[in-house]
Parts: structure tokens; C-alpha cells; sequence
């Protein structure tokens, strides 16, 4: 993957390929992505121009390159060949498709410590090529406390010759200390190089609209009804896929409501929010984000699907306006 297989975002690669050109580069660069977006695939071709060309590199197999990504039930490390699969078929996967790729389907995952440990064991060793050393943290907000804690020395003072790079969906639930020791650079939707939604996505942008529809109308009937369609999704995965596909649209009507429409990553496809934005309540969105996280964590504790979605619709519909 190189900067030019990238397509949009070009002010980020223009800035990056300065960074090292320059040799001015951040010890930590946090990429703040949204679900199925180019943060991946950015991570990849910033290590190819700052580490050179290589096989090795281009099949995943570089051994001073490390990667760190949600898994359940065992490290990280026994899920590589599945991580490396999914990678090199479709660098723009979304979280829900990592799931599947990795066998963990209804499963909560998580970057746990040992994971963090295993890391920083490998990083006290010379550099097996010798040149740079690199970690790529996939989901660093999925990290629990005691992970981010055990990572937190090396991101602040990283041994010589050794680059972070970590990709987040959701900046607000990062650990601050770590968020706060990145540079941090905001990355635009778009970039795979299919440029049409897939099927699910296409799905869940349907079921968003007609719930916003239903609750900016102040009907309740209809909002309940598309609720009872959420929770006929089909699959625990699916509507935790959605919900964060849900909770993405929010974050973007926040930005159009705070006048930052040039960093919302709005597609063609998300012309609509425009209208929204300017009829819902400025304090919806924080709270209709809040609820989507509620949502997510109830649907792994297993709770009743119907009664999820049908509290989740009658909270927004008391904020929405």
C-alpha cells in the first residue's frame, strides 16, 4: 500500500510524506477514523515511505512491524493469520467484518494486557532489519484500563527508532492520557477504492433515516415501528453494527451543527444530514451518542432485543426536539 493507492484525503498524505521527508516525525500518530474508512489502509502507506518498499511489508509479515486489535478468548497473536487474510483482501474493513474474519461473532472483545505486554517485550529488542520499529494499534478505545496503562510509558517515551500509529473510530473514548500524547489527524470517509455502499451499509442507512424521520415528525408509532425493525436485523452483530454506524451519522450532525462541515466527512450518500442538523435539538446529538453506547453495551449483556430498541426509540423521541 502506498500514499498514492490512497484515494482522498490528500492534504493528509501531502503531511505525512512532508513529515518524514523532513524527518520531523510524531513519535505517535492517532488516526481518527470513521467504521470502514482509510485508516488502515493510511497506517500501511505511511510504513511504506517511512521504512522503504518491501515484500515483507506488503504481505504483513514484516518483523519489526507489530499489530494490536480487539480479539476474545486468547492473544492477539493466535488470531494473526486471520487479521492478515482480512487485511490484504480489503484494507477498508469495518469493525463488524473484523468480527466475522476473526471467528467472534457475539463475543465481547477487547485489547487486553497481555496483548500490551507482548508488545513491549518485543519492542526491547534491536530492530530485527534495522531500521524502524512500528506498532499499529487497531481500536486503541477498546483497550481496558490496565492495557492502556502498560502502554501509555512507550507512547509518552518510545525507545529509540519506533513509531505508533493507532486508528480509533471514537476519539472521546480513548484513555486521555494517551489521546493526549498523539498528534492527532482526522481522516475523511471514503478513500476504498469501491466507491457504492455495500448491502449492509446501504441497510442501516435505511433503517437510520426512517427512525430519524419517525422521531423529527413526532411520531411515535411509526419511530416504535422502527425500532421493531432494528431489532429484526437478524443478528446480535448486526445491530451492533448498526448502532455504531448510527452513532457515526450523529457525530456528523454534530459537526454540521457546530460549523465544521469541511471535517464532517460527509459522502454523497449523507446529504440528508444537512436537514437534520438544522432541525433537531443542539443537545440531541450528545445524547443520542450516549444512547447508542448504551444500546451497544445491552446488546452484548444479551438483553431482550425488542425491549432494547423500544427504549432506545423512546429516549431519543423525549430529546430529539
Amino acid at each position: 500500500m502506498k500514499f498514492a493507492d490512497i484515494q482522498g484525503n490528500e492534504h493528509v498524505t501531502a503531511a505525512l510524506s512532508a513529515m518524514i521527508g523532513s524527518g520531523r516525525i510524531p513519535h505517535a500518530i492517532m488516526f481518527q477514523d470513521s467504521d470502514g474508512g482509510p485508516g488502515v489502509p493510511m497506517c500501511l502507506a505511511f510504513l511504506d515511505a517511512l521504512m522503504g518498499s518491501s515484500s515483507k511489508l506488503d504481505k504483513l509479515i514484516h518483523p519489526d512491524v507489530h499489530f494490536v486489535y480487539p480479539v476474545s478468548g486468547a492473544p492477539a497473536l493466535s488470531f494473526v493469520q486471520k487479521w492478515r487474510e482480512l487485511v490484504l483482501s480489503n484494507p477498508y474493513f469495518t469493525e463488524s467484518e473484523l468480527d466475522e474474519a476473526l471467528g467472534l461473532e457475539g463475543k465481547s472483545s477487547l485489547i487486553a494486557v497481555a496483548d500490551a505486554k507482548q508488545i513491549l517485550e518485543k519492542l526491547a529488542f534491536n530492530s530485527l532489519e534495522g531500521g524502524y520499529k512500528a506498532v499499529v494499534v487497531y481500536l486503541p478505545e477498546r483497550m481496558n484500563q490496565e492495557a492502556a496503562n502498560r502502554l501509555l510509558k512507550s507512547i509518552e517515551e518510545p525507545p529509540q527508532m519506533t513509531q505508533f500509529l493507532l486508528v480509533t473510530h471514537s476519539p472521546e473514548k480513548v484513555l486521555p492520557t494517551i489521546l493526549s500524547r498523539c498528534q492527532n489527524i482526522r481522516l475523511l470517509p471514503g478513500g476504498a477504492p469501491h466507491a457504492s455502499e455495500n448491502e449492509s451499509t446501504a441497510q442501516y442507512r435505511s433503517c437510520f433515516r426512517e427512525l430519524m424521520d419517525a422521531l423529527i415528525a413526532r411520531d411515535l408509532m411509526r419511530s416504535l415501528e422502527a425500532g421493531e425493525a432494528l431489532s429484526a436485523l437478524g443478528s446480535r452483530e448486526k445491530q451492533k453494527a448498526f448502532c455504531r454506524f448510527a452513532a457515526g451519522q450523529i457525530r456528523k450532525i454534530f459537526m454540521l451543527q457546530q460549523g465544521m462541515e469541511q471535517v464532517a466527512g460527509l459522502t454523497p450518500e449523507d446529504v440528508f444530514l444537512r436537514d437534520y442538523a438544522s432541525r433537531v435539538k443542539k443537545t440531541f446529538p450528545r445524547a443520542a451518542a450516549a444512547m447508542l453506547d448504551r444500546a451497544l453495551l445491552l446488546i452484548e449483556r444479551n438483553v431482550n432485543q425488542k425491549i432494547l430498541f423500544c427504549d432506545l426509540v423512546n429516549r431519543m423521541y423525549l430529546y430529539i426536539i
